[in-house]
Formats: C-alpha cells, sequence, structure tokens
C-alpha cells in the first residue's frame, strides 16, 4: 500500500469517525417512540370531552327544515337511485342507517384510508432506499437483486396508489350518499 492510499484511508476513517461522533448525541436526545405514544395519550385524557352534537330532535317543533324534496327525474337519466327513497330501497333487508351506523361507516372507510396512506409512505421510503443501494452497489448480481426489489416495491407502490384513490373516493361517495339521505354533518365527523 503506498503513502498517498494510507493517507486517504486514514482520512476516510477520520471522517466516518468524526460524523458518528457528531450523530450520536443527536440520536441520544430524540424522544422514543414510547414516549411519546404516552405523552399522546394523557393529552387526550386531559383534553375537554366534545360538545354535544346536536340534531334535528334537538330542536323544537316550529324550528325542524323540512327534508327537500327530490326534483322530478329527467327522461335521459336513469330512475334508479334518483331519490332517497330508492337508495333505502336499494340497502340490504335489514339494515337500519341511523348515527351510528353513519359514524362507523366514516370511520371505517377513514381509518382504511389513513393505513394506505401510511403504507404509501413507507414504500415510498424503500424505494428511496433500494434506489440508493442500487447506485452504491458495484457487483452486477447484487445490483440486479435490488433492482427486482425496487421494481416489486414500485409495483406495490402503484397498487396501493390506486387503493388510496379509491378510498378518498368511497368518502365522498359515503358523504354524497349522506348528503341525499338528509343525514345531519355532524353524523359523519
Amino acid at each position: 500500500m503506498s503513502k498517498r492510499a494510507a493517507r486517504n484511508a486514514w482520512r476516510v476513517l477520520g471522517a466516518v469517525a468524526l460524523v458518528s461522533a457528531m450523530s450520536s448525541p443527536a440520536a441520544a436526545q430524540a424522544p422514543a417512540l414510547g414516549d411519546l405514544s404516552r405523552k399522546e395519550a394523557e393529552r387526550r385524557k386531559a383534553a375537554p370531552a366534545p360538545k354535544k352534537a346536536y340534531t334535528n330532535a334537538d330542536l323544537p317543533e316550529s324550528a325542524r327544515v323540512a327534508p327537500v324534496p327530490a326534483p322530478a327525474p329527467s327522461a335521459s337519466a336513469p330512475v334508479a337511485d334518483a331519490t332517497p327513497q330508492a337508495a333505502e330501497e336499494a340497502k340490504p333487508q335489514g339494515e337500519e342507517r341511523d348515527e351510528a351506523w353513519w359514524r362507523t361507516r366514516v370511520a371505517q372507510l377513514r381509518e382504511e384510508l389513513r393505513r394506505n396512506e401510511v403504507f404509501l409512505e413507507a414504500l415510498q421510503s424503500r424505494i428511496n432506499a433500494l434506489s440508493a443501494d442500487f447506485l452504491n452497489r458495484d457487483d452486477p448480481y447484487q445490483r440486479a437483486k435490488v433492482g427486482e426489489d425496487r421494481a416489486k416495491a414500485a409495483a406495490e407502490m402503484a397498487r396501493v396508489t390506486e387503493e388510496v384513490a379509491k378510498g378518498r373516493q368511497a368518502i365522498a361517495d359515503l358523504e354524497e350518499d349522506a348528503r341525499k339521505s338528509g343525514v345531519p354533518p355532524g353524523w359523519l365527523r
């Protein structure tokens, strides 16, 4: 090994030691995920309870608003699902669409959307890491393996992106269905 190569090796070793020494205090000061979740749980317990949600049932009879009648269907529009009554008839027998049903359904859709969005972010991070790993590999076999993994992750990301779009559309459809059925907006929060 020449003097120049030895000097370069010591420089690289020194730079690695300097970077690791500088990053370790920052990592030691970061709070653990468990600590953050405990603090958030305590904050939620200490938060005031939500105020009462008012519905039409809470209003006096004279202040209640009658539902707006649906417009007459046009000749070109399909007759099915043209009115809220048609939507009520289309639902399965025995299904009661009360406040609890609407709240549960919108919560399920939002939770599914949230999970898909988090998974999408994780896939993007994985693709970024695999791209960096691909560029840093010299061995063609390892590089090909990393490239395959990156392609699989990209395909999965495309699928999850579609799921996120479908989830957002499902929430929008549910809100529109609720509006047509005369459901108070507070039931969907």
